[in-house]
């Protein structure tokens, strides 16, 4: 669920900082009796977002080990992120 001001960081978006995104593919508006919901999604809804930053999120890192075969290996993985926040929720 997102709403107006939220600041999300999501997957690798194609968009520059400073830019704006549209998100097209809505699946729910609303909120308690005043809900519309898509099959499987919205006509005519978006949810706009400001880029803030494109960055990359911590380090995860993986060992690997084979007993008593003397293989050991250490592999680090950064994942591409974007930070944005939500602008405007057109329903």
């Amino acid at each position: 669920m997102v709403e107006k001001g939220l600041k999300l960081e999501v997957e690798k978006l194609e968009a520059e900082a400073g830019k704006t995104f549209t998100f097209d593919k809505v699946l729910m508006v609303g909120e308690g009796k005043d809900i519309k919901v898509g099959k499987p999604y919205l006509e005519g809804a978006k949810v706009e977002a400001k880029v803030l930053e494109q960055k990359k999120d911590k380090k995860i890192v993986t060992f690997k080990k084979k007993a008593k075969k003397r293989y050991e290996r250490t592999i680090g993985h950064r994942q591409p992120i974007t930070s944005i926040e939500i602008t405007e929720i057109k329903a």
